[in-house]
């Protein structure tokens, strides 16, 4: 297993704050600002694109700036993170899955939206949510650290977050729903396992992909596709399962693994 402050180096976040104190993971915003930036665009172009040319038409400055800090604390939004990095040259290959590849650097990033996967993951399609549900596993730990109308608008932002990922459905009722997993969301799921120190076979198993609600042979297939598009490569020969990631990590990314 690796430790957490090799995984923080990574982008993965800890602690007991998140950004969906705040806002959901606006996977739209997200869509319209990579629409008209390349995938090496630098952090100080992002910025100067939202606060200063006011790409995602927010109506102040303040909810400009406020905006950026939020894409940053959800996303990084920096090449030199290497989630981000590997997250962004992976967002144009199938946007049908963009979202959920939102969704799923989002969730190693925030410490309240990860709160709530057993909530929702313990669901059957079709079963009801009620905000209250998602309020009570924030409050669990500490009853007295949020007041009411905190816990209400954090809920409602990560239920918005796992309606914009296709894990819900409904505005007012939420339902439970599967969502649409493509070859890149698995590609992404496996490489959070790899960097958490799974390999082979067991990196099929990792919580990341549990996420997705496949059963094995829905993970393999696109897994099998994703290599077939040259994001991964997977090879399985004799029982024996190899996962590898060609140009996710420099040299000097892959040795931290090993810290």
């Amino acid at each position: 297993m690796i430790k957490k402050p090799i995984l923080e180096k990574f982008g993965f976040k800890f602690g007991q704050n998140g950004a969906h104190s705040a806002r959901s993971m606006m996977s739209e915003e997200l869509k319209a600002l990579f629409a008209s930036t390349e995938k090496d665009t630098a952090k100080e172009h992002y910025q100067a694109d939202i606060c200063d040319f006011n790409v995602l038409n927010k109506p102040t400055a303040k909810a400009r700036t406020l905006t950026f800090r939020h894409l940053v604390d959800l996303y990084g939004m920096s090449n030199e993170v290497p989630l981000f990095r590997v997250f962004r040259k992976l967002w144009p290959i199938d946007p049908g899955g963009q979202s959920l590849l939102a969704f799923q650097l989002a969730i190693v990033r925030d410490p309240l939206l990860r709160m709530s996967i057993p909530t929702i993951t313990e669901l059957d399609e079709g079963d009801a949510l009620a905000r209250e549900d998602i309020e009570a596993v924030l409050k669990a730990p500490n009853p007295e650290r949020f007041s009411p109308a905190s816990l209400k608008s954090f809920a409602q932002n990560i239920n918005g977050s796992w309606t914009q990922a296709g894990f819900l459905v409904g505005r007012n009722k939420k339902h439970r729903a599967t969502p649409k997993v493509t070859p890149v969301n698995v590609a992404f799921a496996l490489f959070l396992g790899y960097l958490e120190g799974a390999t082979g076979e067991r990196l099929l198993q990792n919580k990341w992909c549990k996420l997705l609600g496949l059963n094995e042979h829905q993970l393999k297939e696109l897994a099998i596709a994703a290599s077939h598009r040259g994001i991964i490569d997977f090879k399985q020969s004799g029982g024996v399962t190899d996962i590898r990631f060609p140009g996710f990590l420099t040299k000097q990314e892959e040795a931290w693994l090993y810290e």
